[in-house]
């Protein structure tokens, strides 16, 4: 009888674990599951459009929406090791080729706070963007 009783509660614990589907995940819904994870991640296949790409550092920040101050945009950023596998697999740097296109990452999305600055100093006012970090470039599952 503590045996079944034991496998009712393993299995119930399982149900509150969030499952994490490897169909695509479209951009609001990532944002979505990241920020009821926050500050933690939200792991999966992520699917979007390349609308528009920017740099900040050494990292490329490729864009679901034009403007990436946008609420519904989700940003994959790609470190300097991936943007180099990239363009190694690509032919070309990764923001001239992917502009347009749709693709696949597998990673984790994460709410990430953005503070405004003036000269250099935080105001107190912020927002939030939803990022997937691209640390190499097989990550990158396909373009379409």
């Amino acid at each position: 009888m503590k045996a079944v009783a034991l496998v009712a509660v393993l299995a119930l614990a399982g149900c509150a674990t969030p499952q994490v589907s490897r169909d695509a995940i479209p951009p609001m819904l990532a944002i979505e599951r990241a920020a009821g994870l926050a500050p933690g991640a939200y792991p999966g296949v992520f699917v979007m459009t390349v609308r528009a790409s920017g740099r900040q550092g050494a990292s490329l920040y490729l864009n679901s929406e034009s403007d990436y101050r946008d609420p519904r945009n989700l940003s994959f950023e790609v470190r300097p090791i991936a943007q180099a596998q990239l363009e190694a697999r690509l032919g070309a740097p990764a923001e001239t080729v992917l502009q347009g296109r749709t693709i696949r990452v597998d990673g984790e999305a994460r709410r990430v706070r953005i503070d405004f600055t003036a000269d250099g100093r935080p105001t107190g006012k912020y927002y939030y963007q939803t990022h997937v970090v691209i640390e190499r470039g097989e990550q990158l599952l396909s373009v379409d």
